[in-house]
């Protein structure tokens, strides 16, 4: 599928320039933050394609739960997040995709000591960063939150800045810009990818040299990169979800020491959890959720959101995320002309539309995320896979 074939599409009230022009680029995955790049590279003047072996967000991106908030710790994911969010808010509309203000609550039980408080110093933490957060007792989770069963809660956080999108319709939404904006779409396309000279292989064999590959190929990368000869320290994991037809407005929330968490839906509500905690083969894992899935974690959310015992189970499947031996982020340069983008620990999609644009922005010559450096690994690294949502993250 060429450009030609894609709706034309402007979002947000972005200025184009012409600071990319006669730089080639390569963008490998067609999800969240693929997309996004090639939308922000194209605006910029840049000749990008946008590669994928499928269709757009065919992969982790089209099974994302689309939770999206502000709510970290550590400076530095916060400001990104808050980057994304307004992204969010900017590109969302009637003739994009939709984004929903809902606020971020996140909770731990009583007798959970150590997880709440971990909460108590995550707020702390987000308010010196100037994160708008707020501690609630379970009294006060009650009166602001009347849906959640909150007499078994020690303590909450609660963020304003938080909302949910449908992660499909925005990275479709971000490919059809890219587009608008004079980039191509290349869809059902394999290409492998090389280095010194950068350039992608199409799969009848025909070479394109190019300035810049940015692989963002979800959990394939890492095998990409290898193709390539260069070593990733990533590893896939297995994640599960599911949509039940019960009715809820607000919030979003994350119960720590229920290990799940939910978010309103077009179709009811959307919760999630199953987080394997080993390697998945991309090419091999089941798409299908755990045969005991959906009761398990129905039977959790059910205590959390009474109501939803008197919904039924519409779908539930499974999807990859990433992970790191940090739990930080592969994004930026790793080698000359080779970009990568990978290792969100489920953070991905959230993040994408800052993501995408400092991704471009190192492309075109700008400074990178230090701390996101993929090089800072051999990529021999043995590390366990751990959940992305746990407490203990900074």
């Amino acid at each position: 599928m060429s450009g030609s074939d894609e709706p034309e599409m402007v979002v947000g009230a972005d200025a184009f320039t012409d600071r990319g022009a006669g730089l080639e680029v390569a963008v490998v995955g067609a999800g969240a933050v693929g997309a996004t790049a090639a939308y922000d590279l194209a605006r910029e003047g840049a000749d990008v394609t946008l590669y994928d072996r499928d269709t757009v967000a065919s992969g982790a991106s089209g099974r994302a739960a689309g939770i999206c908030y502000d709510a970290f710790a550590d400076g530095l994911d916060a400001e990104i997040a808050s980057d994304a969010i307004e992204r969010f808010r900017a590109f969302s509309g009637d003739d994009t995709f939709p984004f929903v203000e809902c606020p971020y609550v996140w909770l731990a039980r009583e007798g959970d000591a150590d997880r709440a408080d971990a909460i108590r110093e995550q707020v702390r933490r987000m308010q010196d960063n100037e994160i708008v957060a707020l501690e609630m007792d379970a009294d006060a989770l009650a009166d602001r939150f009347p849906a959640l069963r909150t007499d078994d809660v020690a303590v909450a956080g609660i963020a304003g800045a938080a909302g949910y999108t449908d992660p499909a319709k925005y990275t479709a939404c971000l490919a059809a810009a890219a587009t608008g904006a004079g980039g191509t779409l290349e869809t059902e396309t394999p290409v492998a990818v090389r280095t010194d000279p950068a350039r992608v292989v199409h799969p009848n064999g025909e070479v394109r040299e190019v300035d810049a590959v940015l692989v963002a190929a979800g959990a394939r990368t890492k095998a990409l990169l290898a193709d390539a000869g260069i070593s990733l320290a990533m590893k896939p994991y297995r994640v599960q979800a599911l949509v039940a037809d019960a009715t809820l407005a607000e919030p979003m929330c994350y119960d720590a020491s229920g290990d799940f968490y939910l978010r309103p839906h077009a179709d009811g509500v959307l919760a999630g959890d199953g987080t394997e905690e080993r390697e998945a083969d991309p090419d091999a894992y089941d798409r299908d959720a755990d045969p005991t899935f959906a009761d398990d974690l129905l039977e959790r959310v059910t205590h959390r959101v009474p109501r939803v015992a008197d919904g039924d189970l519409e779908r539930a499947w499974a999807g990859l995320c990433t992970a790191t031996p940090d739990r930080d982020p592969l994004v930026g340069q790793i080698d000359e002309g080779l970009y990568v983008a990978t290792g969100f620990q489920g953070h991905g999609f959230m993040r994408s539309p800052a993501i995408g644009a400092r991704l471009a922005e190192e492309i075109l010559g700008g400074a990178g995320i230090d701390a996101f450096d993929p090089t800072r690994f051999d990529g021999d690294e043995s590390f366990d896979v751990v959940e992305g949502m746990a407490l203990d993250r900074d």
